[in-house]
């Protein structure tokens, strides 16, 4: 694999002075032969109810020493603050494939389905079915209902897999951002999976904060990992503003918990991460 880079809007202004676009260009982990790929996932957000709920996050301006983080909002919507993890990939990781899947390129804004998805294919097929994870990166979610979206895989073969980006109930999902990777299943000193708030706690039970305890099974590593957060599922009320944070603690080379917190008057129903950990 190759490292994490994070980035939080609140290293270029405080949560309540809330700006629609911030970036920060950022110094990779290490210089690299050439530019890395860069893959995006949000793990925090909080942003002001009674609007659509905006965000969207990106890299750009990648070479081999630097890259500029943003995340931004749009159309009057008020961020006061975020966070993401960025995925680096070393130039050399080629058995390590990434991308990402809009909405937009199913239909337009304005034409909101409730189930969107669509059939990826593999620049170079693997050898047996990898391991795929997919995460937001964006989206744009209509006001007066709980904001609901949730992006997840199927039909993962060797050639490629299946990524849905949904919905549900009442709320409106304008358009939103998956991103992926996916890498061979036996590679050494990787491990993913996906976590959700009811895997603890039935979804209309909320609680401020939520964790849980797990075993990285099957392998071993050999020093402390490294591990991306990155949110696949958001379930939260739209009376209050939407507070929600996914992250990792107590990582050693056996296993770590998982977090997903909100703070406030925040009524979080359930949420959902993908997580990648490796040495």
């Amino acid at each position: 694999m190759s490292a994490v880079s994070s980035f939080n809007t609140q290293e270029v202004h405080l949560w309540n002075n809330p700006q629609e676009q911030t970036s920060k260009t950022l110094n990779l982990p290490q210089t690299y032969v050439a530019p890395p790929r860069c893959v995006v996932g949000l793990n925090s957000l909080d942003m002001q109810s009674g609007t659509n709920i905006r965000v969207r996050a990106y890299d750009d301006g990648v070479d081999s020493q630097r890259y500029t983080a943003h995340i931004d909002t749009w159309a009057g919507t008020t961020l006061y603050s975020a966070s993401i993890d960025t995925l680096v990939l070393k130039p050399g990781n080629l058995d390590i494939l990434s991308g990402q899947f809009s909405t937009e390129e199913d239909h337009p804004w304005n034409q909101p389905k409730v189930a969107t998805s669509r059939r990826i294919n593999f620049e170079r097929p693997f050898v047996t079915p990898p391991k795929v994870l997919c995460f937001l990166k964006q989206f744009d979610t209509g006001s007066g209902s709980s904001t609901r979206v949730r992006t997840y895989t199927s039909d993962i073969d060797a050639k490629g897999f299946t990524i849905h980006i949904d919905t549900w109930a009442d709320s409106i999902l304008y358009s939103a951002t998956s991103s992926w990777v996916a890498y061979p299943e036996d590679k050494d000193y990787i491990f993913s999976g996906t976590a959700n708030i009811m895997d603890i706690r039935p979804w209309q039970d909320p609680q401020p904060q939520n964790h849980k305890d797990i075993s990285f099974q099957g392998t071993q590593f050999f020093k402390k990992p490294t591990v991306f957060v990155a949110l696949n599922s958001i379930d939260i009320s739209a009376e209050t503003n939407l507070r929600i944070r996914a992250y990792c603690d107590n990582v050693t080379t056996g296993g770590m918990t998982w977090h997903m917190d909100s703070w406030a008057d925040t009524k979080l129903w359930s949420a959902g991460m993908s997580y990648l950990v490796f040495c």
